[in-house]
């Protein structure tokens, strides 16, 4: 049994709401039912692509089919006006049917249905404002060819179905009682776009002429009114900051509207009041009002961030006149953009992502730079503090709130700057045409600039071109100024291949959709692995006789083209097509080569992006991070394998795998859970860890009753509980909610997302704060792998988490290890971000520790001293961080003044000690020969030899020691003589040495007990080299354990006590000097 999808929808939007436990069953309730509407959508808009499903108008050309399929209401065509000038300009064997560009199905059916035309399409009356563009354009440049002029408006059409998503979600959120949206959703498939609507009730039966109460279904030649649905237009209106105004239609009369024009209210059979076709909710960019720019619309984000600023300014305004008011709190519009990321970003009309909802920026920094020395769970306690910040912005804007009637007060025109006649005075229609303007303004003059500024800072770190396009929007940027963004980050190596990359990915994505909207079903993985291998290696075109041919068939085009006016089309796309009439015999996409597609490419960058990518952009372009972006945003799935993306064919026909279809969607959000979370971010950047740990869990609990545990939501708040945990001290609990927020990640996002990656260095710092540094070096090293993958091994947060690594190698005393990590760290981020970079000054500081574990304070001061003379630079001397580092210099230089004279002290006792024993040694030649014996015979028992030959060098008169004594054989013949004695049984008299001497060879005994040698103290200073080199440095606890070790392995000769055994103890005591 086919479900009534709208039915379910709308009863369930009136649940009652106004109990929590009310909310969260009907928040459930929609979750579940729009999940299923777009499960459905996709399965449907598979089988209309694939001409599996009937029309319900089959007499009708084929772009303008319609199809009704399980209850779901799918369209996909052009305007009509493309079919008109395709018979006025375009060869009789071009066909303009397939281009698929689309048109929002919500006006085909009102359109044909309510006026009883089922054989006219609804583009003829509903898209007049592109028409006219085009005659006007048409008649301006005769000599402009049909591609051109198909081009503009096809990107026209392409991006007002993504507008009616945005219109239609800003409608749903604003939740009017007694308004109703149709679900929707958008599915790129093949090359072509499908809307895929809920069925209007009663408007497939009967004449309906009569039910439409708002709008007008004519561009404005008619516009309908009634009373009852304007009031709650306006009350949707207020929230939506849109303003009611007055137009005219074609007869001259007066209607008062707070909704676009082209917009329709319509009564269903059901008696709901349906509000559809929203393709301008917010105004239109007045940075861009040229032709074929008809939908660029400003982001809804900027239009909150603008209004949130001026109601701001209004208590200033009033206080002290004349003071400007857009650029006074220009840093504060995007930290209150910088939580709310997913708004719309699925929306946009080219970021054709997978279906994701609303979640937080990717700005997951491993390595804090704000506490360069310790370890930070990424979302620190200063990065909480500006997003609460952001919240305490964000919730000072709401309703409740003095503030939120001043920003009502700013309302904005939906209708200027469009073709539409308004009625009202002058002054009026200059003043609202002024606040679009500022509007504009100030997303170029204030939030680019912020945007770029916080991007070279890392306030802002995307890792691959969906996370930059999420960045974009929470900022209320159209991905239109990505070209802006990039000529900005010119001098950042990393963010300016991120922009290039991603404006060529997406010039790509245009060419690949059109090649494969024209292919057959069986050559689309011959049309894919030729993109693909002409896209990355250096692939020829092939059948050159068809290939004239289809030069031969365009030439008359080239001829028309001989001015090229500013659309949107590039020959790429036209080169792409003009092989239809040859399609019979061989596939068109074989006739492109690599030149000419990254020609086409660079000429798509030029018009749709302002931006001039180098003539070398071809050999620059980060091959890993480009094929996966390109596969997302088509849906291509191609062989897990080792590619040789430098060879001239790197893929095969087998190695495409699958073509997926990719959905934009309006799920709808918890807007009770999201509340809590925002308020837990506050109680959490305030310190008060049990409130937030209250409020996340019970976001956490709700959440899991609407969207169920897999959902991205569900791991941000998994998220912030191990944050609330780790900061708390409970590692145990923090790593069993961080590990939650990492398989949800996996599945919901992909292994591959840079979310994913994060989650894994997360769990690395908790497991290293449970001491479990093997397990988290693991994590840190599938971190590593997965922001390789999604970015490249060039970019600031892989120098971030190296320096992470290596805080846990030196952990393990592996300073070697540590060091290349570090070394390789600031490599990065100097190259990247420059020598003077706060990051750079986190490397620098981390070398400084590192240096400073191994006893090398020298080399610790002067890293130190790189780090303070960075940051008084860029944060002054008053910044807490400065003085942090100016504290560590100065202990760097105690440290390394106490070795000096500890080093000083030691050499000036030793070489007393040394001269005293040498005298009374020259002084009784018995009891010098008795030495020599002893340690010639005493040598095998012996740990330390060294020591017996620099005490017969001292013997001798030489200070230093050499390698070998002058008088060894002597001693050996001695040692021999004694030896034969005690063979035979001589007795050797024990008073060999006379009385007198007894009490020199104590003091002897008591210098050597109390002293070091010349030759101990040198090698304790070899010991401090080779431990600066990277060796690790024993603790007190291990020196004594060493001593006791060399104690117990080596006793010292009979008749000497514990003089050599002491000397040989000096080793490890040198070892400890140096650690303390």
């Amino acid at each position: 049994m086919q479900r009534d999808w709208n039915e379910e929808l709308q009863s369930c939007r009136e649940f009652p709401h106004t109990t929590p436990q009310e909310r969260i069953l009907r928040d459930r309730a929609l979750y579940k039912v729009t999940s299923d509407f777009v499960d459905a959508a996709m399965s449907g808009a598979i089988g209309v692509i694939s001409r599996c499903i009937p029309p319900i108008n089959p007499t009708d050309p084929e772009c303008f089919h319609m199809y009704v399929h399980n209850n779901i209401f799918f369209s996909f065509a052009v305007d009509a006006d493309l079919e008109q000038l395709s018979k006025k300009h375009a060869d009789s064997s071009s066909k303009i049917g397939s281009t698929g560009s689309l048109r929002s199905s919500s006006e085909k059916a009102p359109d044909s249905l309510l006026h009883g035309e089922s054989g006219i399409p609804n583009g003829e009356k509903c898209d007049r404002s592109s028409t006219m563009e085009c005659h006007v354009a048409m008649e301006s440049s005769p000599d402009v060819s049909a591609e051109t002029q198909l081009g503009e408006t096809e990107q026209a059409t392409y991006a007002s179905a993504n507008n009616d998503l945005k219109g239609t979600k800003a409608y749903q959120e604003a939740d009017v009682s007694g308004l109703y949206n149709l679900a929707m959703a958008i599915i790129d498939y093949r090359g072509h776009r499908v809307v895929a609507q809920s069925v209007l009730p009663g408007i497939l039966q009967g004449d309906k002429s009569d039910s439409l109460l708002y709008g007008s279904v004519d561009n404005g030649k008619k516009i309908c009114w009634n009373e009852e649905f304007h009031s709650k237009v306006v009350e949707a209106a207020k929230r939506l900051h849109l303003k009611e105004h007055t137009v005219l239609d074609g007869s001259g009369n007066v209607f008062k509207l707070a909704a676009p024009v082209e917009c329709k209210g319509i009564v269903g059979s059901d008696d709901r009041h349906y509000l559809l076709d929203l393709m301008r909710v917010t105004p239109r960019d007045a940075n861009f009002t040229g032709p074929g720019s008809r939908f660029c619309i400003l982001r809804p984000e900027l239009i909150t961030a603008y209004c949130q600023v001026q109601a701001a300014e209004k208590p200033k305004c009033k206080s002290s006149e004349g003071e400007g008011h857009v650029t006074n709190d220009s840093p504060n519009i995007t930290d209150v953009k910088e939580d709310t990321t997913g708004e719309g970003k699925d929306t946009d009309a080219e970021g054709a992502s997978p279906p994701t909802d609303n979640s937080e920026s990717c700005k997951e920094t491993l390595s804090n730079p704000d506490a360069l020395t310790e370890f930070k769970v990424a979302g620190s306690e200063e990065d909480i503090t500006e997003k609460g910040k952001a919240t305490d912005a964000q919730e000072g804007a709401s309703p409740p709130t003095d503030r939120a009637e001043s920003c009502e007060d700013i309302l904005f025109n939906p209708n200027v700057f469009t073709e539409f006649k308004l009625a009202g005075s002058e002054e009026e229609i200059e003043a609202d045409e002024g606040n679009v303007r500022k509007a504009s303004l100030y997303l170029t003059d204030v939030v680019l600039p912020k945007f770029i500024q916080d991007l070279c800072t890392l306030e802002v770190s995307p890792m691959d071109g969906q996370t930059l396009t999420e960045a974009l929007h929470a900022h209320g940027i159209n991905v239109r100024y990505i070209g802006k963004v990039a000529d900005g980050t010119r001098h950042l190596p990393h963010l300016w291949d991120l922009c290039s990359n991603e404006i060529v990915v997406r010039s790509a994505k245009h060419i690949l959709k059109d090649a494969l909207r024209e292919t057959d079903d069986h050559d689309i993985g011959p049309a894919i692995s030729h993109f693909f291998n002409c896209f990355f290696g250096s692939s020829q075109g092939v059948g050159s006789k068809v290939a004239a041919n289809s030069v031969q068939s365009r030439t008359p085009k080239k001829e028309q083209t001989g001015h090229q006016s500013s659309g949107k089309l590039s020959k790429g796309q036209g080169r792409w097509k003009d092989g239809a009439s040859t399609r019979k015999n061989q596939s068109s996409f074989m006739h492109v080569s690599s030149e000419t597609l990254w020609s086409d490419i660079q000429e798509f960058a030029k018009l749709k992006y302002q931006f001039e990518l180098p003539e070398d952009a071809r050999t620059h372009v980060k091959k890993d991070s480009v094929i996966r972006n390109l596969c997302q945003k088509v849906g291509i799935t191609i062989a897990a394998r080792r590619y040789d993306l430098n060879s001239a064919a790197p893929f095969q026909i087998s190695d495409i795998l699958n073509l997926q279809p990719v959905v934009k969607h309006s799920v709808p959000v918890c807007s009770e859970a999201k509340d809590l979370v925002e308020t837990g971010k506050i109680q959490l950047a305030e310190g008060m860890l049990s409130e937030a740990y209250t409020l996340f869990s019970e976001a956490f609990s709700i959440l899991q009753q609407v969207t169920g545990p897999m959902h991205r939501e569900v791991a941000n708040c998994c998220r912030y509980l191990a944050m609330v945990l780790y900061h708390a001290g409970d590692m145990a609990g923090a790593i069993m909610q961080q590990h939650k927020e990492l398989i949800i990640n996996e599945r919901c996002l992909g292994l591959d997302h840079p979310d994913t990656a994060h989650s894994y260095g997360n769990m690395a710092l908790f497991y290293h704060g449970l001491n479990q540094t093997e397990l988290a070096l693991r994590h840190m090293s599938r971190a590593l792998l997965l922001l390789s993958l999604s970015s490249g091994p060039d970019h600031p947060d892989v120098a971030a988490t190296f320096i992470n690594v290596a805080m846990m190698y030196q952990d393990l005393g592996k300073m070697d290890t540590a060091l290349r990590y570090l070394q390789e760290a600031l490599k990065k981020n100097e190259r990247l971000l420059g020598e003077e970079h706060i990051q750079t000054a986190v490397c620098y500081h981390a070398l400084a520790i590192a240096f400073n574990c191994m006893g090398a304070f020298k080399l610790s001061h002067q890293h130190e001293k790189k780090t303070y003379d960075i940051l008084v630079k860029q944060l002054g001397e008053e910044d807490s961080r400065t003085r942090d580092s100016q504290n560590w210099m100065k202990t760097f230089k105690m440290r390394e003044l106490q070795m000096n004279a500890q080093k000083q002290k030691g050499q000036a006792l030793n070489a007393a000690s040394a001269q005293k024993a040498i005298d009374i040694l020259k002084a009784h030649p018995d009891l010098m020969q008795a030495f020599q014996s002893a340690a010639i015979a005493g040598g095998s028992g012996s740990s330390n030899p060294s020591v017996n030959k620099s005490l017969n060098a001292a013997i001798i008169g030489e200070t230093l020691p050499r390698g070998r004594g002058v008088d060894e054989r002597a001693a050996r013949a001695a040692a021999e003589v004694r030896k034969k004695a005690a063979a035979r049984g001589l007795l050797i008299r024990p008073h060999g040495v006379p009385v007198q001497a007894l009490p020199p060879l104590t003091q002897l005994l008591n210098i050597i007990n109390s002293g070091a040698t010349p030759d101990a103290v040198e090698n304790g200073e070899t010991d401090g080299v080779k431990e600066a080199n990277g060796h690790p440095v024993n603790g007190p606890a291990d020196a004594k354990k060493d001593q006791s070790t060399t104690d117990q392995e080596g006793q010292p000769p009979v008749g000497l006590g514990k003089g050599l055994g002491a000397l040989d103890a000096k080793k490890p005591k040198s070892k400890t000097k140096v650690a303390s």
